[in-house]
């Protein structure tokens, strides 16, 4: 049988993916599934509204639900971190995608990354903080992939990472697909942990 795949659409900023990232781990382990990342931005053309944008009540009940899966999960987690939102997510998530290209850890690389902005209070749009990330996890290899403006071809698969999660129908981040089945949130991790044992 071929190797199951985890695609990740997620917003490299998205604190929602940060806090699956674990348990995301732990199911591609326990299926020997491979984990695919896909970053890309707000999905305005299905619905997606930016955090700061949207009702005031909204933007409270979302500090809300982070402490409690804060607690829950037991991870750190600031809920006012110092560089968000983000002077821009591109640098990083194009980062990531040239990572991933080069068959390096892209998913280490990517949760240091959410890390270092949600638990850290570092700039992830500063290239030498990137750097410095891609250096302790991936080596000096991944560092010299760090790249402002990045590779016209990191730069067209960002862009076709966001066509592709339209035409899928994804609204939202973290979406997880398994066999082009989407599952919404970072809360919908056990079934794609079901949805993996029943392709088994």
């Amino acid at each position: 049988m071929p190797q199951p795949e985890i695609l990740v659409f997620y917003g490299i900023s998205s604190p929602w993916a940060y806090l699956g990232t674990p348990q995301l781990w732990s199911i591609a382990r326990k299926h020997g599934a491979r984990i695919v990342l896909r970053p890309i931005r707000v999905i305005e053309a299905n619905g997606g509204i930016p955090l700061r944008t949207r009702a005031q009540p909204r933007q409270d009940y979302h500090g809300l639900e982070l402490a409690r899966w804060r607690g829950h999960l037991g991870m750190p987690l600031n809920l006012t971190p110092r560089f968000y939102p983000c002077r821009t997510i591109e640098t990083a998530a194009q980062a990531v995608i040239a990572v991933q290209e080069a068959a390096l850890d892209a998913a280490a690389f990517s949760f240091a990354v959410q890390r270092a902005l949600w638990a850290e209070d570092r700039d992830i749009a500063d290239v030498g903080t990137l750097r410095d990330l891609a250096r302790a996890t991936v080596g000096e290899e991944g560092a010299a992939l760090v790249r402002d403006p990045a590779l016209p071809r990191h730069i067209e698969t960002w862009h076709g990472n966001l066509a592709e999660a339209e035409q899928r129908g994804i609204f939202g981040t973290p979406t997880y697909v398994v066999n082009d089945e989407l599952f919404w949130g970072q809360d919908r991790l056990d079934f794609v942990d079901r949805a993996l044992a029943k392709a088994a």
